[in-house]
């Protein structure tokens, strides 16, 4: 087969992708780094079997970017906008003009024209919405106020890209004739008013078509029940949108957006989400391999100090924007550090304004394979910096900030025998429940935003990081009888653990675990009582679920308990086989079919005793299984 056919570099692309997005996933690199190493690799950098016959599957993969703003548009709806148009457009707003300014300001001071200094500024000025995300959720992050700060600013990137797209072929027209900009377009040859009638005419189309005439179809077509042509109609409607942006000589990009808002509040909203992101995701990932490809590594081998110079100024200009915003939003200071390491990052969507800077010649050739390099390397570089804030930081701060000193300072006058590590969404839970049956606890909480929001709604929590001695023995920790830990982080759950067990062991320690590999890792620690984040509540689902189906509620209830204690049982068995990954398998599936028996037989001895229900003796047995659960294992 010829080597650079189409259909060889398609399987090329398709099988690096296979390969190395699982290895980039397990570093704790992300998809997008991930696409962008299996690029690297198959280049002609390293292995060479794709170079510039690659081209026809780069343009065909930038259908990918359409079909993303498209989507993006259909989360858009105006009632979420509205209700958090403060730290959208607010923080975000901010971020992206005074980013973008700044970087503007000194790209022209460093000899670049008015026009690509400012389409530089736009597209350095943005984030990975993708990395940042994963790496905050990752953390336990994301409720964080510095996290809830950086999903309202990347969603206003996300949103910023589309006016960026069209302001690009205006600036590109200070450097370009018409001829070398655009395909030739119905607004050729017309004077103003008439180009600007074409284009209005166009954005009418959309919005007319989207309103009256895609949703009768849709109805049409849902009627029929055959699945491919839902997804037929939902492709047919973005290449449609696509065609008709580019005949009157817009971006796609801007069309599939504003389709997608139209499509917004659409009952079948959430039907072409379904079956337009597989195409959306596999055409996103060819477009990053082809710029991991495009990457010139001769000429970062020919000036590593400027690239590698350029990519930790532009990073550091970013963070002290981010730092000055969080201050004016009144973020604490290691909230303030967390929203600006997360943000100082360039991100993926830099790749597709380059990529149409590239072909609208707005900036050289030259310019964009190093700046291709340089986002690379950021976005690289961003799980490194995040490890550095979480290892070396953010201790150092909690410590030394004269803020953080002054609540950790604060003497705490109350001694409860309930004392309770990280106030989040779980811990607050069990606090609330603790406190509405007359239990006071003592509540240590390391968010300084969270501590104050709570002050305000008249509960006491002390800011105070659980897993140091001092804060946990002026906390109580000597004369308590119960340590709750419902930390977010991992880490710091298995630091406040082994602090507990080190110096308060006659604590009884119930622990919060949200991963299984974190329960195997409590269960080496030696914690007897630990919490799965989501067993209770699917628990409880299931057994509304029975009920909902005729089942009597005694038995809903008890295939629950039962359930419950034995899948604690066989967890306990697990722990120690699960580096194992075969005999692991193999166990996992003895133990359901175990369960399913135990359920099937308690289910047939509950049906042959109809009229036992919950009485006395019933009761005793539930309540002698659940005792036996307790007793520490020999």
């Amino acid at each position: 087969m010829n080597q650079h056919s189409l259909l060889f570099q398609s399987m090329i692309y398709l099988a690096a992708a296979i390969v190395f997005v699982p290895i980039a996933k397990k570093m704790g690199l992300g998809a997008v780094l991930g696409y962008l190493l299996a690029g690297v690799i198959i280049g002609p950098s390293i292995l060479g079997f794709i170079g510039k016959e690659g081209e026809d599957i780069m343009h065909f993969a930038e259908f990918g970017v359409v079909m993303m703003l498209f989507l993006i548009g259909m989360e858009l709806e105006p009632t979420l906008l509205w209700r958090l148009r403060s730290s959208i457009l607010g923080l975000g707003g901010l971020q992206v003009v005074v980013s973008a300014a700044a970087i503007a300001a000194l790209a022209y001071f460093l000899g670049q024209p008015v026009n690509a200094a400012l389409a530089l500024g736009m597209i350095l000025s943005l984030s990975s919405t993708a990395i940042v995300l994963q790496t905050l959720n990752e953390k336990g992050w994301m409720g964080t106020s510095a996290g809830q700060s950086a999903f309202s600013v990347l969603l206003f990137q996300d949103i910023a890209v589309i006016p960026m797209l069209a302001i690009f072929p205006l600036l590109a027209t200070q450097v370009a004739t018409d001829a070398e900009t655009h395909s030739p377009s119905l607004r050729d040859g017309l004077p103003g008013w008439g180009q600007t009638l074409v284009v209005l005419g166009a954005v009418g189309v959309i919005i007319i078509a989207g309103r009256y005439l895609v949703r009768p179809l849709m109805r049409i077509i849902a009627r029929t029940r055959v699945r491919e042509l839902f997804t037929a109609m939902a492709l047919l409607m973005v290449v449609a949108i696509a065609v008709l942006m580019s005949l009157v000589g817009l971006s796609p990009a801007l069309g599939a957006f504003l389709g997608g808002v139209v499509l917004a509040n659409s009952e079948y909203r959430h039907e072409l989400e379904s079956d337009i992101e597989p195409f959306k995701g596999l055409l996103l990932g060819l477009f990053f391999i082809a710029v991991g490809a495009s990457i010139d590594f001769k000429l970062i081998m020919e000036e590593p100090l400027l690239i590698f110079g350029l990519v930790l100024g532009l990073m550091a200009l970013k963070a002290l924007v981010l730092l000055m915003l969080g201050k004016i939003f009144k973020l604490s200071t290691d909230q303030n550090l967390l929203f600006a390491f997360a943000l100082a990052d360039i991100g993926e969507f830099a790749f597709v304004l380059l990529s149409f800077s590239n072909q609208t010649q707005l900036l050289d050739a030259r310019l964009t394979d190093m700046l291709t390099a340089i986002v690379a390397i950021s976005m690289a570089l961003t799980p490194l910096i995040m490890l550095l804030y979480e290892k070396v930081v953010q201790p150092y701060f909690t410590r030394c900030v004269p803020d953080a000193e002054e609540r950790k300072n604060d003497e705490i006058n109350e001694k409860n025998a309930v004392i309770i590590a990280g106030f989040g969404r779980f811990g607050s839970m069990t606090g609330r429940f603790l406190r509405a049956n007359g239990i006071a606890c003592t509540i240590l909480d390391m968010d300084s935003d969270r501590v104050d929001a709570l002050h305000n709604l008249g509960i006491k929590v002390y800011y105070g990081d659980a897993s140091r001695y001092d804060i946990l023995a002026a906390a109580g920790a000597k004369d308590a009888r119960l340590l709750i830990i419902a930390t977010d982080n991992h880490e710091q759950t298995r630091e406040i653990v082994s602090l507990a067990k080190k110096y308060f062991p006659h604590l009884q320690l119930l622990v919060r675990a949200a991963q299984m590999e974190d329960t195997f890792d409590l269960m080496d620690l030696g914690v007897l009582h630990i919490y799965r984040e989501t067993v209770d509540t699917s628990l409880r689902m299931g057994s509304d679920a029975l009920r909902m189906l005729g089942v009597r509620a005694y038995y809903s209830e008890r295939a629950a308990r039962t359930f419950f204690r034995q899948d604690e049982r066989a967890l306990k068995g697990l722990s120690a086989l699960r580096d194992d990954k075969k005999q692991y398998v193999n166990i996992m599936k003895e133990r359901i079919d175990e369960m399913e028996k135990l359920i099937s037989s308690d289910r047939i001895k509950t049906w042959l005793d109809e009229g036992q229900g919950w009485n006395p003796e019933s009761l005793r047995e539930e309540i002698r299984g659940e005792a036996d659960d307790t007793v520490p294992q020999p």
